[in-house]
Formats: structure tokens, C-alpha cells, sequence
């Protein structure tokens, strides 16, 4: 009987070890499988790498890593040390033979499950190109010293961290006018023969160069207005939003203008320069401007660059229709967080085509009475990212006298109120008349824009000073008492701005007009930002996710540019009647 159990007992283990076995077989045929697969689609080798590490005008580093490879695969793995991952901003990916020929790029990917690595995947499902290129942006790798403005130090990863070995790695630094000092790299340029899969490496370069050849600010908003008058004559304004990240005050700043324009002038918080924009480069067109309020470090200033565009180069006119061909940020030097560009077509004229290559819908057209504008949105742009847009719209020359007949028919409607009124039998009584229209000065138009500079001027330095006290650079008893002093300020000039908008509404026409759209776009910045508190609390709460708290984030952020667009351009036509 025992005997009988043991058995039994063996017969068990048996069976269970087979089982096992089994269970052992179907996972490694599954295993080789997948392992098949995977190399049926990804079947490679690396011929060579070209790794270039560009500094960007405002500080900004731009990695171009141009890759040729033999064979095809579903998609490429790529990366650098992980403690670069917080710096990423975006990714592009593209045909070396073809830049409009772009592939779409996953960000903070497994290198292969290898640890310590910031991966990414570029997706080569639809075809493997032999030739292609990766463009990383990254922000804060680069450092001013204190105190020598002219020296600069750069933290980089040496080369990519692939998953194949690449026979050779072509190197190299590019800062514009630099003088090499010294760093873990020989000189701007180096390279390495037989880069090992998974290079782990990072280096730091110190270099001199002229501070005004390379300054670590931040575009936060360019919102660029293309007025085309009835004649096809281009005008542009474009308004800056920028911050001082670095430690040294801005006394100036470099912009790019498309080519052949004319007629620069500078306006907003920069106040008038103390010369006129200097021209310091035809290809691409780069004006030099100085500030006569030098911008500090961590603070936020505005202001506007206004130029005419030549005729018969960006509008072609062809009887009553007008066809304009733009293109726009191909020549910047700067990585830009947000830009809008707006078109206004002279009054009367109608929009029958509009087409732009800028990705998404990101674009819209508002239709008034009498006129129609276009806006265009974008964000994180860098060269790469521009976009041309074409347009058509029709306009009757007629248009030409809708004002000055307006008035003319004003006028006549007046008088002949007012000769009717004097060849009636006047009463016996005095009548006293009373009006309600004011004569409006030139020192109030010019006192109300200069309160609305100073106003946007504080706002700025509050949104500073609270970005300050959140990343805990300043003491929270030091931010009270700057903040509380600030909105003192700040109360005293909407006081200001009140009683002179009264005067402004009271004299009627146009002025009026301007100081109804200021409270329109007021109320819905308001709104906007409560709106945006809002949203912050619930994501806070988890009553929604991050992904639709930064969809709403950016929708808000984008209404809010615009109205603060709208209320630069009436700022600007407030300053064109007191010059």
C-alpha cells in the first residue's frame, strides 16, 4: 500500500514536470517568435553619424543628428543621458534629402530598457529613408559667468546614445564668432571611430564670444500684424514678449525682419531708442536695437518692431483681385514658445482663398461688418518649423471713397439738421443747450497711453515676481512687500486710466469706439484668467486630466495673446495720432 503511494506520489511529479516542460517550450517558441518579428522589421546597420550642437541666439541648443543607415526598420531608437530629459523641449524628425518629408517622434522612451537614458523613438512605419535627422531642442544647458559676460560655459551630450555601433561620429560645436577656451571635448570639432551602442557621455566647453552675439532670454510671445492697405501696400508690426534668463541686464537685442524692409521704427515699454535699429546683417536681415531701459535679469519687457514691406514682392495685384505669398520664421536664429501672426485686409475687401502649410488647424478668419483679418497660431517654433501662407481676397476701388463719403453724407445730414433748426420760429425764451461732448487733448491721449504702458509694465514685473517666489528665489517676506507695493502702483493707475477713459468716451468717434473694444478685451482677459485658475484647481483636485488641463491651458493662453494683441494695436494707433 505504500508502495501504491509513492508511486502515485511519482506519477504526480511527472506529470507536473511535463506540464512545466510544457509551459517552458510554448514561452521560448513565443520568445523566438517575437525575436523573428522584431528583427524581420528592424534589420539595419549604421554606415555613419554626424552629431552637430548648435547654440541658438537666445540661448537655446539645437542637436542635429544626421544618421545614414543600410537596410529597414519599423522605427529607430536614439537618445542621451537621462539627466538631459528635463531639458527637451521637442523633437523633430525628417528626410536629410527632403526637410518636408517629416517623421513623427516619441519622447522619454526605454532606450531598450537600458537605465539611465532619454530615449527617442522616430516612427518608420510609412518607410525607412537611408539618410535622415533628429533635431532636439534643449533649454538651460547654457551659463553666462557673473562676472565676465563675454565668457560662456555649455553642457551637451558628446554624442547620441544609439542601440547599434555607428563605424564613425562626426562632431561638432557651432556658436557664432567663438573663441574656444577649454573642456572635455579638444575644440569645436572631434570625433570618434567605432561609437559603441549605448554611449553613455556628457561634456562641458567654455568659450569666449561677444554677449550681444548670443543672450539667454526667452520669447514667450511674438504676435506679428500684417496690415495690407486698399493700394496692396504691406505694413508689419511685430510685438515681442520677452524674459531675462540670464544674469547679466539686456541693453539690446538682435531681430530678423524679412528681406527689403524699410522704414524701421521701435515703440512699447523699450521706449524711444536711443538711435535708430541698426542693420547688422542682409542674409538673413538682422536689425540691432538698444533699449533705453535696460531689461534685469528674471524680469519681462515688450515691445514692438514696425517696418513697411516692398511693394509688388508679397501682394501682387491683378485688376481688383490681390494675391499675397508670405512665409514666415524660416530665417530665425531663436526658439520661439509662442507666435501668432494676424492679417488685415483693407476695409471692404472679401477673402476668396486662404492656404497655409502651417500643420493643424491652427488658424482661423473673423468676418466684421466691413472687414476680415486671418489669425495663425504656432508654438515651440524654430526654423524648421516655418510655414508659408497664401491668400486671395478681392477689393472694389470704390472702397476708396466708403469714408470720405461716410462723412461727406455725416456732414450734410448735420447741416441741414442745423439750417432747419435756425429757420425755425425761435421761441420767445432763451434756450440754454447743454452738450455732453468734450474736446479731447493731445496731453490726455498721450497721458492715457503712457498710464497703459506703465500698467502692462507692473503687471509684467507681478507675474515676474510671482514666477520668482514659486521657484524660491526670493523670501515670501521680501515678495509681500515688493508685491503690495507693486499693486499700490498698480491701483493708482487704473484711476488714472478710468478717469482719462471717461474723457475719451465722452469725446466720441473713434475714440470712443477704441475705448469700447479696450473694455471688451479687458473683460475677456478677466474671464480668461479666471478661467485659467480654474482649470489649475481642478487638475489639482483630479477632477481632469493633464492632458486635457494643458489642451484647455494652451486654448486659454492663446485667447489671452490675442486680446493682448488687440490691445497693443490699439495702443499703437493711440501713439500713430500723438507723434
Amino acid at each position: 500500500m505504500n508502495v501504491g503511494l509513492v508511486g502515485g506520489k511519482r506519477v504526480k511529479k511527472t506529470a507536473v514536470m511535463s506540464t512545466v516542460f510544457a509551459l517552458a517550450m510554448v514561452v521560448l517558441a513565443f520568445a523566438s517568435f517575437s525575436i523573428g518579428s522584431a528583427r524581420a522589421n528592424s534589420n539595419y546597420t549604421i554606415n555613419s553619424v554626424s552629431h552637430t550642437v548648435k547654440v541658438l541666439y537666445n540661448g537655446y541648443v539645437l542637436i542635429n543628428d544626421t544618421i545614414a543607415i543600410s537596410g529597414q526598420t519599423g522605427s529607430f531608437l536614439l537618445g542621451f543621458p537621462h539627466a538631459f530629459g528635463p531639458t527637451v523641449i521637442q523633437a523633430i524628425a525628417y528626410n536629410a534629402n527632403d526637410t518636408s518629408d517629416v517623421f513623427p517622434v516619441a519622447l522619454n522612451v526605454p532606450l531598450e530598457n537600458r537605465p539611465g537614458f532619454y530615449g527617442m523613438s522616430v516612427d518608420f512605419s510609412k518607410g525607412t529613408p537611408q539618410v535622415f535627422s533628429v533635431v532636439t531642442v534643449l533649454s538651460n544647458t547654457l551659463a553666462q559667468n557673473p562676472s565676465n559676460a563675454s565668457e560662456f560655459g555649455l553642457v551637451f551630450p558628446t554624442f547620441p546614445s544609439l542601440t547599434e555601433t555607428a563605424p564613425i561620429c562626426n562632431s561638432s560645436i557651432v556658436v557664432p564668432d567663438a573663441q574656444y577656451e577649454s573642456g572635455n571635448v579638444s575644440s569645436f570639432a572631434y570625433n570618434a571611430e567605432n561609437l559603441s551602442a549605448f554611449t553613455y557621455n556628457t561634456s562641458r566647453v567654455i568659450f569666449l564670444l561677444p554677449p550681444e552675439n548670443v543672450q539667454i532670454f526667452e520669447i514667450k510671445q511674438l504676435a506679428r500684424q500684417v496690415s495690407i492697405d486698399a493700394f496692396g501696400k504691406a505694413s508689419v508690426s511685430d510685438a515681442y514678449y520677452i524674459t531675462n534668463n540670464s544674469t547679466q541686464t539686456m541693453q539690446s537685442i538682435v531681430v530678423v525682419v524679412p528681406p527689403n524692409a524699410s522704414n524701421l521704427s521701435v515703440g512699447g515699454q523699450v521706449g524711444t531708442p536711443s538711435a535708430a535699429p541698426l542693420l547688422v546683417d542682409v542674409n538673413p536681415t538682422r536689425y540691432l536695437i538698444n533699449f533705453t531701459v535696460a531689461v534685469s535679469p528674471s524680469r519681462a519687457t515688450k515691445f514692438t518692431v514696425n517696418y513697411d514691406l516692398p511693394d509688388d514682392v508679397y501682394v501682387i495685384k491683378q485688376g481688383n483681385n490681390f494675391a499675397v505669398n508670405m512665409a514666415f520664421f524660416q530665417d530665425t536664429n531663436s526658439y520661439i514658445d509662442q507666435a501668432t501672426v494676424s492679417f488685415v485686409l483693407p476695409q471692404g475687401a472679401r477673402l476668396s482663398s486662404f492656404n497655409t502649410t502651417l500643420a493643424g488647424n491652427s488658424y482661423g478668419v473673423n468676418r466684421d461688418v466691413f472687414q476680415e483679418t486671418m489669425t495663425l497660431n504656432e508654438q515651440n517654433i524654430i526654423s524648421l518649423d516655418s510655414f508659408t501662407v497664401t491668400l486671395n481676397y478681392d477689393y472694389n476701388p470704390l472702397w476708396l471713397a466708403f469714408g470720405p463719403t461716410t462723412w461727406v453724407w455725416a456732414l450734410a445730414i448735420v447741416g441741414s439738421v442745423f439750417v432747419i433748426a435756425w429757420k425755425r420760429p425761435r421761441a420767445p425764451s432763451q434756450v440754454t443747450v447743454s452738450t455732453t461732448t468734450m474736446r479731447l487733448r493731445e496731453e490726455d491721449v498721450r497721458a492715457f497711453v503712457d498710464a497703459y504702458d506703465e500698467k502692462i509694465k507692473i503687471e509684467s514685473e507681478i507675474d515676474a515676481l510671482d514666477a520668482r517666489v514659486q521657484k524660491g528665489r526670493i523670501p515670501r517676506r521680501r515678495y509681500k512687500v515688493q508685491k503690495k507695493t507693486l499693486e499700490i502702483r498698480l491701483s493708482t493707475l487704473d484711476r488714472t486710466l478710468a478717469e482719462i477713459g471717461g474723457r475719451m468716451h465722452s469725446a466720441g468717434g473713434h475714440y470712443s469706439d477704441l475705448m469700447r473694444q479696450l473694455e471688451v478685451v479687458e473683460t475677456e482677459i478677466d474671464e480668461v484668467e479666471t478661467n485659467m485658475a480654474s482649470i489649475e484647481a481642478r487638475q489639482t483636485r483630479g477632477e481632469i486630466s493633464l492632458e486635457t488641463y494643458r489642451k484647455l491651458l494652451g486654448d486659454y493662453e492663446r485667447r489671452r495673446e490675442r486680446a493682448k494683441t488687440t490691445i497693443n494695436g490699439i495702443l499703437l494707433r493711440l501713439r500713430e495720432e500723438i507723434r
